[in-house]
């Protein structure tokens, strides 16, 4: 019998395994790897524990965790705490569904089918775009794979990205645009919005897309209307990466102008879970249809004129002729995305709506109240549930002090911006009680 559940070999079926193939030890197996290259001695590892003491272990570990179930969270920066259904869960971990792979035999996968189907539907209405594919892995993503489509649609090697747009996703954009030889610009800042005076004249005849954060990384609302202008006198591609809680609120990108709207939907049904896995939506107008990576999920009727439903405009170089593949991706989150579908639909257009605003609410409420207890606000302009503060001593320091007092505190802005050490990036988002936001503005108040 094994120690351990999940190395089911015992020490007797080493020793027949190894009688099998006429070795007359492990040592044997690695005889042609040259001694001088192999590891000499034991891995400073520790011990390893039977299964009774590694629970035990494991238990004692977590227990030296903070998390948002103890403490309230006002960090934000692209993953939020948001409210989830309970019976999100109850649905997700149904066996059909928890775990189902790709569904190439739609007779037999009509459910997962369907609630993949429901996603894009809904990631149309919400966006006020004509077509959406059936998710990607996850915001920053979806924003890469814009650039590199928009750059095979329209032929042109340069891209614009403002540096309002979240760093990481700018980091995954660079990646992703060095592979591909294409050049990437960055849009400075301007009161915490892109410089469109700068956008303007960085606009050439070379451009392929210009990508935008709505809301952008420091929680403000970004002027979509006057920077598609811009973007399209050009003949350029207006990409949009937007929060979808906000889209209860504020107006859709594809109401205005954008060609692509992408973005994470980690806010609909999906935890925090330690930053991933997440689910990122892409959604582009008609005329881009088959040009979209990933797979889409359309609605048909079978021979007796019942709905049905089947995998379609999947771009098969992606799975068959990949040196010329305009996307390493042909897979899909399908069991986050049916989260996403099982939230919306719960919330319903009236309670994602009321979600939407306790989200403004309660955030400039937490703004009024640090500013009552004399912690300054960086920017006045409109934001949606996040804004960016300003202390006197490093964030760091701040956030130590914060957990102290039992608090999670929010972004140190220092850490991918040049002279921001002493800025915060918090976020205020439904959950967060009356009576937490006051005991966050008061103690942030004494801090500094």
């Amino acid at each position: 019998m094994s120690s351990f559940r999940y190395l089911p070999m015992t020490d007797e079926d080493q020793v027949n395994m190894l009688k099998t193939i006429g070795a007359g030890s492990i040592g044997e197996l690695f005889a042609d790897i040259p001694a001088s290259v192999r590891y000499q001695g034991d891995l400073p590892i520790e011990e390893a524990l039977n299964e009774t003491a590694l629970l035990k272990e494991m238990s004692r570990l977590e227990k030296k965790n903070v998390h948002t179930k103890d403490y309230p969270s006002f960090l934000g920066a692209g993953v939020y705490e948001h409210y989830i259904p309970s019976v999100v869960n109850h649905m997700l971990l149904r066996s059909e569904f928890y775990t189902a792979y790709t569904p190439y035999q739609p007779e037999i996968s009509q459910g997962e089918l369907q609630g993949i189907f429901e996603f894009q539907s809904m990631i149309c209405e919400l966006t006020g775009m004509e077509v959406a594919n059936s998710s990607m892995y996850d915001g920053p993503t979806a924003l890469a794979e814009a650039a590199m489509m928009a750059a095979g649609h329209t032929k042109k090697t340069k891209i614009l990205v403002s540096e309002a747009v979240h760093p990481e996703a700018r980091e995954v954009l660079a990646t992703n645009a060095r592979a591909q030889r294409l050049e990437l610009v960055e849009i400075p800042l301007k009161d915490g919005m892109t410089d469109i005076d700068k956008l303007r004249s960085s606009l050439d005849e070379n451009v392929g897309s210009v990508l935008i954060q709505y809301p952008n990384f420091f929680g403000q609302v970004e002027d979509l209307q006057s920077i598609e202008e811009i973007v399209h006198n050009e003949k350029a591609m207006f990409v949009v990466s937007s929060n979808p809680m906000s889209l209860g609120v504020l107006q859709a990108p594809g109401h205005l102008g954008a060609d692509v709207v992408v973005g994470d939907a980690q806010p609909f049904g999906i935890p925090s879970q330690l930053g991933g896995p997440h689910c990122g939506y892409f959604a582009v107008n008609k005329k881009l249809m088959r040009k979209v990576p990933g797979r889409l999920v359309g609605e048909t009727e079978d021979r007796h004129g019942q709905r049905g439903f089947v995998l379609t405009l999947q771009a098969r170089e992606q799975h068959i002729r990949r040196e010329k593949a305009t996307s390493n991706i042909c897979s899909n989150q399908a069991l986050n995305a049916l989260a996403v579908s099982i939230s919306m639909s719960l919330l319903g257009k009236q309670g994602f709506r009321e979600l939407s605003e306790q989200n403004i609410q309660k955030a400039h409420y937490a703004k009024r109240k640090l500013k009552e207890n004399g912690v300054p606000v960086v920017y006045e302009t409109p934001f949606f549930n996040e804004f960016v503060i300003q202390l006197t001593k490093p964030v760091k320091e701040v956030n130590e002090s914060l957990l102290a007092e039992g608090m999670i505190g929010g972004l140190d802005l220092g850490r991918f911006y040049r002279g921001r050490e002493d800025q915060m990036l918090a976020a205020v988002t439904e959950l967060r009680t009356k009576e937490e936001i006051d005991r966050f503005t008061t103690v942030l108040g004494g801090l500094i």
